[in-house]
């Protein structure tokens, strides 16, 4: 057991921040299934969706839903006094087996500015585009309402929600676009994050949030996936052999992050599980969280628990009693608004918190304690005036949560005393003064909340 001194944990315990943010319990009950609802319906009502499909028409096709889009954010951009700015993004793409011919792909992107640290990002997505039984069909009805209006609309309400408040951080709300053929949007939008120097911490891709009845035969409103990759997908052959001698398979940033997630919503949303998925993505298949991913940025999917095959990329059709398509008459409207809800504590979690510590490293090899260093992190000193300090965190090394921490303060090192450094793993997050928080970082390459391939932020 860990022996502290007695004088030093009572001041500790005297300067510690809340446990608890209660700002982020408003937060959790204010996204509304109405809505989540009433925006799926419109973006139903634009016919397709489809990448290839019309562009110049402003009641169907994508062109209208990605212009309407960008005039939701900037209606909420007024309502909360000019705080949101809308960008386009936008590539051309051609000479791809589902994009033969060259298209546009425009993403819309609205950006809420931190008030201390504004280049640090946390970034909800979700997709715009809506396909049918074939990938390349750009005309047939294809409603899309679960997959994935549902998801766009709760990037909407939760824009909506989270504009009543400031944060340190800078929240973006993304509707991508291209995800159906070939995850195109992302992969723009992600390399423009990279060349433009975005400090993405999070990105929280919302694919399909709306079904609560599975082709397994199981209805459930209680539980949401989260996926998440285990190791880095920017590993460099130097980062795995770090990894391979001092751990770090199961806690890249992704990981962290989705146990963040599952911790919001143990805290903060009683009636919905989230359930840890180890896996990039569902067996095989794909969505805009891998392109951030690719290119280095922390990055899960949010999905419902239990999918119906019939209600997705499907022409819409009856045969022998049993309904096919993407249909709003099977979204769930509360469901919906309890994923956002999640996706709006996690965003308003990180944005709160203070910079993320930096160059965390693990020693104490043939000792009797572990110690922990880090850095701290953001561009400046304004950009820490809101950090209260430091939690370190440990477990066992076959413990899938962390299950021991403490607060130490304003200190860049902690020693674990009678902590043997082999049979435990380790991490430090940043505490604000309300208790807003960071995910945890893990020491060295596998853990790091930037890219490989990056300069740190005080590099730069």
């Amino acid at each position: 057991m860990m022996v502290l001194n007695s004088l030093a944990t009572a001041l500790l315990l005297q300067t510690a921040p809340p446990s608890e943010v209660a700002k982020l319990y408003e937060i959790a009950d204010a996204p509304q299934a109405d809505r989540i609802m009433a925006d799926i319906q419109t973006l139903v009502d634009f016919g397709t969706r489809h990448t290839l499909s019309e562009t110049e028409s402003d009641t169907q096709g994508i062109g209208a839903a990605r212009r309407w889009i960008a005039a939701e954010f900037e209606e909420i951009s007024r309502d909360c006094g000019g705080c949101l700015e809308v960008r386009v993004i936008s590539g051309v793409v051609e000479g791809e087996r589902r994009i033969p011919e060259a298209t546009e792909i425009v993403s819309v992107l609205a950006f809420q500015r931190g008030k201390l640290d504004p280049n640090r990002m946390v970034i909800m997505s979700g997709d715009i585009d809506s396909r049918v039984s074939d990938v390349m069909d750009a005309t047939s009805e294809s409603p899309g309402a679960n997959d994935n209006a549902s998801g766009m609309a709760g990037v909407i309400e939760a824009a909506r929600v989270l504009t009543q408040y400031e944060f340190p951080g800078t929240i973006v709300y993304a509707g991508l676009s291209g995800e159906e053929q070939g995850l195109f949007g992302g992969e723009i939008v992600a390399a423009v994050a990279t060349e433009e120097g975005w400090n993405i911490k999070a990105v929280l891709n919302n694919d399909m949030i709306g079904n609560i009845a599975g082709i397994d035969g199981v209805i459930a409103n209680n539980t949401i996936r989260v996926f998440s990759e285990g190791t880095r997908a920017d590993e460099t052959p130097e980062a795995a052999r770090y990894r391979r001698f001092r751990g770090g398979e199961v806690d890249s940033p992704a990981r962290n992050l989705a146990r963040y997630i599952d911790d919001m919503a143990e805290a903060y949303l009683p009636n919905l599980d989230a359930e840890m998925i180890y896996r990039l993505d569902r067996f095989g298949r794909g969505g805009h969280q891998t392109p951030f991913s690719n290119a280095g940025f922390p990055a899960v999917r949010i999905m419902e628990t239990h999918e119906h095959y019939d209600r997705q990329h499907q022409d819409l059709r009856n045969e022998e009693g049993r309904h096919y398509g993407d249909t709003i008459a099977y979204v769930d409207g509360a469901f919906a608004a309890r994923a956002t809800a999640l996706n709006a504590l996690t965003m308003a979690g990180i944005a709160g918190a203070p910079p993320f510590p930096t160059d965390v490293e693990l020693g104490g090899a043939v000792q009797p304690s572990a110690v922990l260093t880090w850095k701290d992190g953001g561009e400046g000193r304004k950009a820490r005036r809101n950090l209260a300090g430091y939690r370190v965190y440990w477990r066992r090394t076959t413990a899938p949560q962390w299950t021991n921490s403490r607060f130490v303060g304003k200190v860049n090192e902690w020693t674990f005393r009678n902590l043997v450094v082999d049979n435990y793993f380790f991490g430090v997050s940043a505490v604000a003064k309300d208790g807003s928080e960071t995910p945890v970082v893990f020491p060295g390459p596998p853990g790091r909340f930037e890219p490989l391939g990056l300069p740190r932020d005080e590099e730069r």
